[in-house]
């Protein structure tokens, strides 16, 4: 009977993978990129409109949410590094030679989340730090003066967008193990980001707040929050309350994948 090695040997192994892997190094660049980009993009935009808007408009405005506005697009990214992590293996077959090197199969899951929180939580502290500073750069001056991160909630706003980035690549990875497919994965992760909040709009008015507060997307938005509500008036959950939400749905997909890994054959 093979002995399955150590979870640090299985976690320096999967590093290796992640680092050699073409797909999951631009896939993180472009997610660094996007948070950074789009957000000093948005943050021009919306400084060449301070003059336009109105009292109402400029007494809701949040900087911290302009300037993190680049994750909107980012949180497309992580997901999908996060699935091709686990189905590009099953689509190259190597998920085989894996498995025999490493029996364990909760190891290996636990070590391809190590490694994909690290990089991830990282990355996305950095690419969050900088589209701060980008933003106050911007701001700076203006009747939108970005708050210092010593200031309320903003340098805890700033560290929970990077964490959301994290929890977003660790729910891409939980379909991946479910559906085994790259397509199937990054689609329907995708379909809860894009085309779930389109079909809630069709709902009763009445339904529409009760479920909306529950998305992704706007989960990501309450984390990062330093009033406590979106612009567009949408009912949210508190910062922890976003966060535990967030993170039970990341149990959920990982420990449907998990199941389903331990039941099936590679």
């Amino acid at each position: 009977m093979t002995r399955s090695p150590g979870l640090f040997a299985v976690v320096r192994s999967e590093w290796i993978k992640y680092r050699s892997v073409r797909s999951t190094v631009i896939g993180t660049l472009i997610m660094l990129i996007l948070t950074i980009g789009i957000g000093l993009l948005i943050g021009l935009a919306v400084k060449g409109h301070l003059s336009t808007m109105t009292p109402v408009e400029r007494a809701t405005l949040d900087p911290i949410q302009v300037a993190m506005g680049g994750i909107l697009f980012a949180q497309f990214a992580v997901g999908v590094i996060g699935a091709l992590l686990i189905t590009s293996e099953y689509s190259s077959t190597s998920i085989r030679t894996t498995l025999a090197a490493v029996p364990n199969r909760l190891r290996l899951i636990a070590a391809k989340a190590i490694v994909l929180s690290v990089v991830l939580f990282v990355v996305g502290e950095i690419a969050s730090f900088i589209a701060y500073f980008d933003g106050a750069a911007i701001f700076h001056g203006t009747i939108a003066a970005m708050p210092s991160l010593s200031q309320g909630k903003t340098l805890q706003a700033v560290l929970l967008s990077g964490l959301y980035l994290m929890l977003m690549g660790l729910f891409g990875l939980g379909l991946g193990l479910v559906l085994r497919q790259s397509a199937g994965a990054i689609s329907t992760y995708t379909s809860l980001l894009l085309i779930l909040p389109i079909l809630v709009f069709l709902l009763p008015s009445s339904w529409q707040s009760h479920i909306t507060k529950f998305e992704p997307s706007v989960l990501g938005q309450a984390m990062r929050s330093t009033t406590g509500a979106l612009r567009s008036g949408t009912p949210v959950f508190g910062t922890w309350s976003a966060t535990g939400i967030l993170f039970a749905y990341c149990a959920a997909a990982l420990g449907a994948g998990i199941i389903l890994m331990q039941r099936r054959d590679a």
